[in-house]
């Protein structure tokens, strides 16, 4: 028998009535929810379940309304056996409520300064970021190394097989992109964004995060969550701590992590979230894996 991992997304997973089945067909779901707006002093619930569209895809609303979204969800699959986790960026808080490294509302603390913080820092270092597809990582992070020349510029999400991000200034960017193309990438896209994330525009983000996760509340992970920044598998809360740090400007090493779980015997791997982003990029890196997925109420009743 293989290992089965659950998997948590990250920011773009949002979608206008996220949560909302979960909300009006649980009672410990409907609890958590309207917990999270107490916590957070606003109605995140209202902006998941009514939008606009606009302001759900503000960072400091996208990233706590994807995390309670996934840590409700995962709440209720509690029954639900697995043997590891990993989030995609966000998605890693996620993973680690659900693996035993952190509670709840000591986690959407957190997520919500990170989003905020992140957000702010867009707003103060303005850059952007773009999707290359079709062409070698080594090439991307080539076209990336020549364009430092025009400004910062970084493989930000090495995704899958052939779909990198990179992120950066805006003329490092477009430099990098203009390289990509003459290097033979299929498709090369500037992505609507916030900001620059993983890269070092989001430095100030990074230094406002390292004092809340000083404070914050970690204990031993139960069960491993591979992380984004090395793509292994960590319980120690201090080592937890620090990876969340450098997580913030450093790449998010997803094909590599998949790819490392499937070589630990990981076989099964379902998508517990918004979306279905995951179960795409999962089924690109490691094609005789299981992969599912889960994110209505509905969803969750074979699981339970």
């Amino acid at each position: 028998m293989g290992k089965r991992a659950l998997l948590f997304p990250g920011q773009g997973a949002q979608y206008i009535g996220m949560a909302k089945s979960l909300f009006d067909n649980s009672a410990e779901a409907k609890e958590m929810i309207k917990t999270a707006d107490e916590v957070l002093g606003f109605s995140l619930s209202y902006i998941m379940f009514n939008g606009p569209e606009e302001e759900l895809k503000q960072t400091k609303y996208t990233q706590p309304a994807i995390f309670v979204h996934s840590v409700v969800l995962a709440s209720l699959l509690r029954t639900l056996e697995f043997d590891g986790a990993a989030g995609h960026s966000l998605g890693e808080y996620s993973a680690l409520v659900a693996c035993g490294a952190m509670l709840y509302i000591d986690a959407l603390r957190l997520v919500s300064f990170r989003g905020s913080s992140m957000q702010q820092a867009g707003i103060d270092n303005r850059g952007t970021m773009a999707a290359v597809l079709g062409l070698s990582t080594e090439k991307i992070v080539e076209a990336c190394t020549e364009a430092q020349s025009e400004g910062i510029v970084q493989p930000a999400n090495f995704n899958c097989p052939g779909q990198v991000v990179i992120s950066g200034s805006i003329e490092g960017v477009r430099k990098a992109m203009e390289l990509c193309r003459a290097k033979g990438a299929k498709i090369v896209k500037e992505l609507v964004v916030s900001g620059a994330f993983h890269s070092p525009l989001m430095q100030s983000a990074q230094d406002k995060l390292q004092s809340e996760l000083l404070t914050a509340n970690f204990i031993e992970a139960q069960k491993p969550v591979y992380a984004n920044v090395t793509a292994s598998p960590v319980t120690d809360p201090g080592v937890i701590k620090e990876l969340l740090y450098k997580q913030v400007t450093a790449p998010v090493l997803w094909e590599q992590t998949i790819q490392n779980m499937f070589n630990d015997g990981f076989d099964e791997f379902i998508e517990v979230g918004p979306g279905k982003v995951l179960q795409g990029l999962v089924k690109k890196i490691v094609p005789r894996a299981a992969c599912f997925g889960i994110d209505t109420f509905e969803n969750t009743v074979k699981y339970r």
